[in-house]
């Protein structure tokens, strides 16, 4: 600990500055302002001041608190010293993406840090973006080549988090490895799912090519299942791993739900960030001078909110289907789980109106099939815990524009199974043991499409445990870490 009593001397959190409002919804750049705040001597002061609040707890439960177990007081202590390139070394040891997750995970770190429960927890997640920028700057981020090769290779289908992470893991054990994704460009997600408000896209692209100086081969705008079988795939390489996501969207079956102007959240994203890549796209859905209705209050929902915004929309209403989440943590979730609280995200703070206990009955359309509103009606909970709408409380919401962003219920996994025969849980996720490993041998599934939709930090998580899988298959053991295990709910059978 370089500071004994630093959380004494720090009481209070300090993160960078956002850009203005006003100003940054005028373009598509990152709100927040990590790297500028580096380059400023009194903005580094401030976070070598934060990393020291750290505690250095004896049982650091920041590192349940994140599945990567990231070696949080160990590189916060190396900040607060001025050591950034140890302090790189320790956070790329467990996480190989933490210019992403320092940006876009939610840091459950932050919600299980001990000095939270009398405290302001430390600034955990801007302290690892603030190393990641740094050890980019100083030209720390190089490619590690393996010290051999095993002769063996690997296919990665799917280019999200948990595909690079496995992709990466497994090049560095000297595998040969080609990563297929569907879409024309590599990232998965974090390039078509996460706005670039949040996610500027060329931090995908200096990720890659470090990932391409290592020997990972990329294969983009090739789709598994159509344009070569899963069967062939398998025939090709020594082993396969599924990491595809689980994509498939949550449906809301009211009357009116197949009018015109209401999409999928994801496809109105990937859309919008097409264009912002310089993608044309022909009818493109713009909320350019519409009344939006997003339903879900979710991270997609706000991520479609701060879309809409710069699109220039006439308004913006989010609908939440239960109640509005306390502030403070509850006393039914106690340090350190991780709350459910009302958050105010930056696409909240540009504007737009929240409504919770929003119940939608049906959707109202014109003689032109066109929806015009959204028929709406106060959410009752019932005794079971059923969320129904309460009868008698109907209003109707005008909509030009109306954007789903109420989940995902899986993976698009029928090629797969008809393919190969591979088994899906009743959930539809892609079966799995304790090793990752499918029904079929050799094949193994990681992320979100053997667990389901999660956080940005299990599929990187997923990746790395799956990729030491694969290792010890392909080899008899494995010397790469493997952080979690397989979440029970897609065990096999």
């Amino acid at each position: 600990m370089a500071d004994p009593r630093g959380f004494l001397k720090v009481r209070d959190r300090e993160v960078p500055a956002s850009r203005p409002v006003p100003v940054r919804l005028m373009d598509w750049k990152e709100v927040h302002e990590h790297r500028s705040s580096l380059e400023d001597p009194q903005g580094a002061v401030v976070l070598q001041r934060q990393a020291g609040r750290c505690m250095d707890c004896g049982i650091p439960f920041c590192h349940s608190g994140c599945p990567l177990g990231n070696l949080i007081p160990e590189w916060n202590d190396l900040v607060h010293k001025g050591l950034w390139a140890e302090a790189s070394d320790r956070l790329h040891a467990t996480n190989n993406f933490p210019e992403f997750t320092g940006r876009i995970c939610p840091a459950p770190c932050e919600t299980s840090c001990v000095l939270g429960i009398t405290q302001p927890p430390v600034t955990i997640k801007n302290v690892e973006v603030s190393i990641a920028e740094e050890a980019f700057a100083r030209g720390l981020v190089t490619p590690q080549l393996p010290h051999f090769l095993t002769g063996s290779t690997v296919a990665v289908v799917g280019s999200g988090p948990a595909g690079l992470a496995a992709a990466q893991q497994l090049t560095r054990a000297g595998h040969t490895v080609a990563v297929f994704e569907r879409d024309e460009r590599i990232g998965g997600l974090l390039r078509y799912g996460v706005p670039d408000f949040k996610l500027e896209k060329d931090l995908i692209d200096r990720r890659i090519a470090q990932m391409e100086g290592e020997g990972t081969r990329f294969r983009p705008g090739v789709e598994i299942g159509v344009d070569i079988t899963w069967k062939e795939l398998r025939a090709r390489y020594d082993a396969v791993v599924v990491a595809t996501g689980a994509l498939v969207p949550r449906r809301l079956p009211v009357p009116g739900s197949d009018l015109t102007g209401i999409h999928v959240a994801m496809d109105y994203l990937h859309q919008a960030n097409d264009v912002v890549a310089g993608v044309p796209v022909p009818d493109q859905v713009t909320a350019t001078g519409k009344h939006v209705v997003i339903i879900g209050g979710g991270d997609t929902g706000s991520d479609c909110l701060g879309t809409a915004l710069r699109q220039g929309a006439a308004s913006v209403t989010t609908l939440a289907i239960g109640k509005q989440p306390p502030t403070e943590r509850p006393e039914n979730q106690p340090w350190p789980v991780d709350p459910v609280l009302f958050e105010v995200s930056t696409s909240h703070e540009e504007g737009g109106d929240r409504t919770y206990l929003a119940s939608t009955v049906a959707f109202e359309g014109d003689a032109a099939g066109r929806v015009t509103g959204l028929r709406v009606a106060r959410t009752e909970y019932l005794p079971d815990g059923r969320r129904v709408p309460t009868p008698g409380t109907e209003s109707v919401i005008p909509a030009d524009l109306v954007l789903i962003a109420m989940g995902f219920t899986g993976p698009e996994a029928q090629t797969l199974t008809e393919q190969t025969g591979a088994d899906v849980t009743g959930r539809g996720l892609v079966a799995r043991g304790e090793d990752y490993a499918t029904s079929v041998p050799g094949v193994f599934v990681a992320g979100d499409a053997g667990r389901g939709q999660s956080l940005i930090v299990w599929a990187i998580a997923e990746g790395r445990a799956a990729a030491a899988a694969v290792d010890k298959y392909l080899r008899g053991s494995s010397e790469l870490p493997a952080p979690v295990t397989p979440s029970t709910r897609a065990m096999r059978p």
